[in-house]
């Protein structure tokens, strides 16, 4: 019995030993020794790092103010970001799911700017504000062309939003497909038998069915809004003055450009701990209102 057991545990330790490693070696390790840095000041290049305690602490929450307008913008930037992306690609999904001739290549077209990355497509975009913009608000005479995008803060602020929605709608659509598609053609089907109307159908049926995609699409959805880092780099680099400048922008610039990297992983720890404690009590919270068929 004492040998099937450990040759069962053998066969385990064969399938999932590699990949347990490799995680241990690239995720918890790192994390750990980042917890760690964040109670010293070392500077991220040379061997003397000395323990501070709390003191990175003290100063990232008393007197740090770009940390807390980082903070703030990001956090409207989530906001914003998250209800917009959902919203886009809920539609999107909703009608393409209908029997639209070419919806095969609009779910296509649609779903194309996720698979550019991220620095490549803040660079395109920046182009576009900035030439392609100006191009056509001087032949149109058109006054929203001639804003001055990723060169003010509020216009900067929805530049980006512009660019993270047309980038992440479409694969929040994808799921939101795969969810319409397997809700159940006899229940919609009876709701129009006993007179509801398609916006009735759409909030009584389709949005109670996939409250589990819609549990995994806010998550996905607040988790890139606060780890947003390559599109901000590419089009504003957090200008004007800061005034644009994402979390993780903050904690790059504090750890590797300022080389304050025990400050740096103080910041990061803290970013973690936001986002773990948001997304726990979305998934909580929206797990509670899924139903079942």
């Amino acid at each position: 019995m004492n040998s099937k057991r450990t040759a069962a545990l053998t066969q385990q330790l064969v399938y999932i030993g590699p990949a347990l490693l490799f995680f241990g070696i690239t995720i918890i390790i790192p994390f750990v020794m980042g917890m760690y840095y964040s109670f010293t000041d070392w500077n991220g290049v040379s061997g003397n790092v000395e323990w501070v305690g709390l003191d990175n602490f003290k100063q990232i929450f008393t007197n740090d103010s770009a940390f807390a307008q980082s903070f703030w913008f990001t956090t409207k930037f989530t906001i914003v970001g998250v209800l917009l992306t959902n919203l886009v690609g809920f539609f999107l999904a909703y009608f393409l799911t209908k029997n639209i001739r070419a919806r095969n290549w609009l779910r296509t077209i649609f779903f194309m700017p996720n698979v550019i990355g991220g620095l490549l497509l803040g660079f395109i975009w920046q182009f576009i504000f900035i030439k392609g913009f100006a191009t056509v608000g001087e032949a149109t005479g058109i006054p929203f062309f001639n804003l001055p995008w990723l060169g003010d803060e509020v216009t900067g602020f929805w530049g980006i939003i512009m660019v993270f929605v047309w980038q992440s709608s479409g694969y929040l659509m994808v799921i939101y497909i795969a969810s319409i598609t397997n809700v159940s053609k006899e229940v919609m089907e009876a709701a129009e038998i006993d007179g509801a109307n398609r916006f009735q159908v759409l909030k009584s049926i389709i949005v109670p069915l996939i409250m589990p995609a819609v549990t995994v699409c806010l998550f996905l959805a607040i988790s890139w809004s606060f780890k947003m880092f390559d599109l901000n780099l590419s089009l504003t680099k957090g200008g004007p003055y800061r005034s644009t400048e994402s979390l993780a922008m903050n904690v790059y610039n504090e750890a590797f450009l300022n080389n304050r990297y025990g400050l740096g992983t103080a910041k990061s720890l803290i970013f973690f701990l936001v986002v773990a404690i948001i997304t726990l009590i979305q998934v909580r919270l929206t797990k509670q209102k899924e139903v079942e068929a």
